[in-house]
């Protein structure tokens, strides 16, 4: 923010975004992560899946946290403390929304088939969310370099280019993710007569199916929301595209709680949780260390995701 400046003595248009952040979006996105965070840790108690309960209550966290300091900009736009919680935390949390949908991918494979897969399950998991960490502390940097500069200079400018790789390391990885999904895929339509015959009727159950177009939405929400971001930082600070707000709260905002939204709608609890076999019988998908599918009932049960 400008030295010196305060809401009595500069004008709005002198601040970087040039506007004074909406009361009622913003305490709505906050009402919306905050809400989304609950629901997400009575899920994960609920079906016990941990490790998708802690990326996405941080994510949740995060965004709800930065929105207070978009609530702060309302109240005074030359906020300094206002912009480094909004700056740092809102560019940082989609990254866990995106961990939690990559730890998906591994009880996607157990339900239709290790076998089609190029890496072992549990691989997916170790690959994505250490390039995840990676993407986090990238822009996690980047946000403290760009909070700590008081105006446009060398400090913000490099500030901007680690939050940039950041994004850039997290679409890539977000690609790669998506192309191996898809590769995976495409053999399983191949090899239909061979899936695994233990979870043939999960596969066929309707929240299945709704859970499988949650992950691609949310997906694509998260990936479009990390383009959005990378075309407003490689415009500067102040640039025309941060200055919109409408676009911020539409590809920034709205694309972010769309995919925690669907993923407490459609929580992989419902489909890996437990799941009822054709004799009636309860089975838990999966386990966190399970490279071979379903694990009966009866059987040592631990974490769907």
């Amino acid at each position: 923010m400008p030295e010196h400046c305060t809401k009595e003595t500069c004008p709005i248009s002198d601040t970087i975004y040039g506007y004074a952040p909406q009361l009622a979006a913003d305490t709505a996105f906050l009402v919306i992560f905050a809400v989304s965070m609950v629901i997400h840790g009575i899920q994960g108690y609920r079906y016990k899946t941990w490790t998708f309960l802690i990326a996405m209550t941080i994510g949740n966290l995060c965004e709800a946290i930065g929105y207070g300091g978009r609530i702060m900009l309302h109240s005074d736009p030359f906020s300094d403390s206002g912009f480094k919680l909004q700056i740092c935390l809102l560019t940082i949390a989609p990254a866990f929304f995106a961990a939690g949908i990559y730890l998906t991918l591994k009880h996607l494979v157990l339900t239709f088939g290790p076998a089609f897969s190029r890496l072992r399950p549990s691989r997916y998991t170790h690959t994505f969310i250490s390039c995840d960490v990676v993407s986090i502390i990238l822009q996690g940097v980047g946000g403290i370099l760009a909070s700590i500069a008081s105006q446009p200079g060398p400090l913000m400018t490099s500030g901007n280019d680690t939050m940039m790789a950041g994004l850039s390391f997290q679409v890539f990885t977000l690609l790669v993710f998506g192309l191996l999904t898809a590769e995976y895929f495409t053999r399983v339509r191949t090899h239909r007569g061979e899936l695994n015959p233990a979870t043939e009727p999960l596969r066929a159950s309707t929240r299945f199916r709704c859970f499988l177009v949650a992950v691609l939405v949310a997906y694509t929400a998260v990936l479009l929301r990390c383009v959005y971001r990378i075309a407003e930082m490689s415009k500067g600070w102040g640039s025309t595209i941060m200055r919109d707000e409408d676009l911020f709260l539409g590809l920034d905002s709205g694309m972010c709680a769309l995919a925690t939204v669907l993923l407490n709608a459609f929580h992989p609890g419902l489909c890996f949780g437990y799941s009822m076999s054709k004799t009636g019988e309860v089975e838990k998908l999966g386990s966190a260390d399970s490279e071979r599918g379903p694990v009966v009932a009866g059987e040592n049960e631990e974490e769907a995701a």
